[in-house]
């Protein structure tokens, strides 16, 4: 996190907090509804709208409370985390950007779910790298198509960047959402 942080302040040259929320079961705690498994043996579950309701309660409001104003937030997550993060995003206006790099929109249903409901950021940064669609695992190969579809759908009803960059998933992460979390900010001056 600290690199990422020092990457956000060299792209920006502006001063801001960084909150990180820790997850303990990332299928179930960032999914939007339950699925089965594309890997592995675990499913997916259906907490993200309890783990938003914790983030609006015990970190925005309380934020707001202690500064006794409105602040502008950016909510970004990496992989699960981002497709977590655009999902939030069609339940809250808090939001004022998303940054969601490598996330996971090949999820069951989820560009049907997008195109049906609005989101409500301003500014949405999306990021994949190149060798994410060459994956031997089908669903996760449908990534590079379905975030060019959730591009252009976005690109209808808000403010989107799509940044592609070298390597697989597991590229360069805390750089990919540095890169994510300064353009959302430098396009908030």
């Amino acid at each position: 996190m600290e690199h990422e942080v020092q990457l956000i302040r060299e792209l920006t040259g502006r001063d801001f907090c960084f909150i990180t929320v820790i997850v303990d079961d990332w299928n179930r705690e960032l999914s939007p509804w339950p699925a089965p498994p594309v890997y592995g043996k675990e499913d997916f579950g259906s907490g993200a709208d309890e783990t938003l309701a914790w983030v609006l309660s015990n970190v925005i409001l309380k934020a707001n409370a202690e500064e006794n104003d409105k602040r502008r937030y950016i909510l970004g997550g990496y992989s699960l985390a981002g497709l977590f993060a655009l999902y939030s995003a069609s339940k809250t206006d808090v939001f004022e950007g998303i940054v969601a790099a490598s996330p996971s929109v090949w999820f069951p249903g989820f560009l049907a779910y997008a195109e049906e409901n609005k989101i409500n950021a301003n500014h949405v940064y999306l990021s994949l790298g190149n060798k994410e669609e060459k994956a031997k695992n089908k669903v996760l190969a449908s990534v590079g198509n379905c975030v060019r579809e959730l591009a252009e759908y976005y690109d209808t009803v808000t403010d989107v960047t799509l940044e592609w960059n070298e390597g697989n998933h597991f590229a360069e992460p805390e750089v990919r959402m540095a890169k994510g979390f300064a353009n959302v900010i430098n396009r908030n001056r």
